[in-house]
């Protein structure tokens, strides 16, 4: 699989790293573009791929274009690239709220596909949503998803619609579940646990639960009720939860994080 990377920061690396230790591309493959020369000789050398500063000649004879930078970086990025890429070049932008008809106009180009990934991706744990334009080939979406999969679970979706909804759930998601996290084991410190301890039965409670569902395919709640005694240790927590509004600052977590992307599609026209 021959790809360029156009911005090569912590979710490029990220995906590189996968690409490499998956055996999905070669090194001689891949050829990352960036503007910070540091940058580039690190990635040379860690990787062995090649790294250039005209994005331009990284593009030049790969199958997949993946762009990696700031939103606010992308108007520069396309003048440069635009007139540059074949038709039969694949596109593909994890830039945050950057819509396909804003990629088509910028880059003068129609196959495109825009992906939501999320941090987990970092160890191969993350979701990624992702939809494509009409002009890409069945083949070309194959591709998508064996690069994607190297990351975690990937989801194809036909109206780009739900890329903005992902964001505020699987994109913003980990910071929410971080500081439940966060917040959990600041709880068990002040009722007396050390932190070391606290931080282990936190982290291990998180993710059995997590793969508990997975597992059972049953629906939370009957979950939450097997282990909710009547009027036991669990069943009080859960109420004082519920009086202080947890579902409802969730939803109102989650809308927000929407509209925000919503907002940010709308300033890249």
């Amino acid at each position: 699989m021959k790809i360029a990377f156009i911005g090569a920061g912590v979710m490029g690396e990220a995906i590189i790293s996968s690409l490499l230790a998956r055996g999905v591309a070669r090194p001689e493959e891949i050829t990352a573009g960036d503007v910070v020369d540091f940058r580039l000789a690190e990635l040379k050398s860690k990787y062995g791929i090649t790294a250039v500063r005209d994005n331009a000649e990284a593009v030049k004879g790969k199958e997949i274009i993946v762009l990696a930078v700031k939103p606010q970086a992308f108007p520069g990025v396309a003048d440069g690239l635009r007139g540059k890429l074949r038709d039969d070049q694949l596109v593909l932008s994890i830039m945050a709220g950057v819509k396909l008809d804003s990629l088509k106009l910028a880059l003068a180009h129609h196959a495109l596909v825009r992906v939501m990934p999320n941090t987990p991706a970092q160890i191969g744990e993350g979701m990624s949503v992702w939809t494509a334009t009409s002009s890409v080939r069945e083949g070309q979406k194959e591709s998508v998803r064996i690069l994607l999969g190297v990351l975690g679970k990937e989801l194809f979706v036909e109206d780009e619609k739900y890329i903005d909804m992902a964001t505020a759930v699987s994109g913003s998601g980990p910071a929410y579940v971080f500081l439940f996290i966060e917040a959990l084991t600041d709880a068990a410190v002040h009722i007396g646990l050390p932190r070391p301890m606290a931080a282990r039965l936190v982290l291990q409670t998180v993710l059995g639960s997590a793969r508990f569902v997975e597992a059972t395919g049953k629906h939370p709640a009957e979950l939450r009720n097997m282990v909710t005694s009547p009027g036991g240790t669990t069943a009080e927590g859960l109420l004082r939860l519920e009086k202080k509004g947890f579902r409802g600052i969730v939803t109102q977590a989650v809308i927000a994080a929407y509209e925000k992307a919503q907002n940010l599609g709308k300033e890249q026209r």
